[in-house]
């Protein structure tokens, strides 16, 4: 089990690099999409929140896709620095659009796919994330909810409002697009656009030998802006994985969304993926409450218990990445740099317990 540190596009500096190090961390997955690109609400020190209706922020250019070139030197940069470029996690809804929506540039954006994972393999980057799901993360809401008044995320109700034209996976990829919403779709519908996707790339992810790693929907709700979810409870995740049994067609399990689902069984869920070898990598947060009400926690105060959760991994000998993906912000001059080094801590020090029981099992 290592240690990593997720990373926004515009926070893949050295300071931040160095604050990795300095917390303990071994490896960094990095976003490339720009989730507060001309979006109106999101705190550039801050997970992306946006309004409850109001999309992050506008997708990037659907013509520049990430280069071998541009995905070597990002790994130089964080070689150089003694940490490992783990994976990318999430793919541009510019590039892909389509592929979700199953528009008319569809076979356009399975090429854009198959490129990136090239491009990704001849780089030497070894995962990537990526979420299958048309409304994307909406619905949060900011506020003092953590310990101490410490500034996190959550839920107050269901997410009704459709989805408007031009949107899709919580941002804007066309700004120009016509008045109107997104038409709903079946829920097999989306499971059949997953079922092709997953036919149409994972053969070039093989190939190129990048794991494809899923996360489960957030919130995980059926019905999110009027359209269906896949991954909502954590029984769903077995069907992803039955789609297509191949060691590319992975996890990125998110132990937060996991214990926000209204039903099934946190760690059970956890022993039965990483005992099947599934997990790319993994999220850890933790949450108080269920969808559609919930906070986001510090790591020990919610209603996971996570040393149970890290012992379940060490125990089916899980040797992936695991990555605070949200923390609440700590009052202090660096609220988002305060948080990340209380969680990764806690996850070090469970780390190095876990490793010294082990030590005297096996010198007994």
């Amino acid at each position: 089990m290592k240690l990593g540190l997720g990373l926004y596009r515009h926070m893949l500096t050295p300071e931040n690099f160095a604050f990795a190090r300095q917390a303990g961390c071994t490896h960094v997955i990095a976003h490339l999409v720009d989730y507060f690109n001309q979006g109106t609400s999101n705190p550039r020190h801050n997970q992306p929140t946006g309004g409850k209706d109001e999309p992050w922020g506008r997708a990037g250019n659907p013509d520049l896709l990430w280069t071998v070139e541009e995905l070597k030197a990002l790994r130089a940069r964080v070689e150089e620095e003694g940490l490992i470029l783990a994976g990318i996690e999430n793919l541009d809804p510019a590039h892909w659009h389509d592929i979700l929506l199953d528009g008319p540039k569809r076979p356009r954006h399975i090429e854009n796919v198959k490129t990136i994972l090239r491009n990704l393999g001849e780089a030497g980057i070894p995962v990537l994330g990526y979420n299958f799901s048309l409304a994307g993360v909406s619905g949060r809401v900011s506020g003092p909810y953590g310990r101490g008044g410490a500034v996190t995320v959550g839920m107050d109700g269901p997410v009704d409002a459709p989805l408007p034209n031009g949107v899709v996976w919580n941002m804007i990829y066309d700004p120009d697009a016509p008045a109107g919403t997104v038409p709903t779709i079946a829920r097999e519908e989306l499971w059949h656009r997953l079922t092709c996707f997953l036919e149409d790339v994972l053969p070039v992810a093989e190939q190129s030998g990048v794991r494809l790693a899923a996360h489960p929907d957030d919130p995980p709700l059926p019905m999110v802006r009027q359209q269906p979810r896949l991954v909502y409870q954590p029984h769903m995740y077995q069907r992803l994985i039955d789609i297509a049994p191949s060691v590319n067609n992975a996890l990125e399990l998110c132990v937060g969304t996991m214990a926000e689902m209204t039903e099934g069984d946190v760690y059970e869920a956890v022993d039965r993926y990483s005992s099947q070898g599934k997990i790319a990598y993994i999220h850890l947060r933790n949450v108080t409450g269920k969808v559609p009400y919930y906070r986001e926690t510090f790591i020990d105060e919610g209603d996971v218990d996570m040393v149970r959760i890290l012992s379940i991994l060490h125990r089916n000998g899980f040797d992936g990445v695991v990555i605070p993906d949200h923390t609440p912000q700590m009052s202090c001059a660096s609220p988002w740099h305060a948080g990340m080094a209380h969680t990764l801590g806690f996850i070090a020090a469970v780390k190095a317990v876990l490793a010294a029981q082990a030590a005297v099992r096996y010198s007994a």
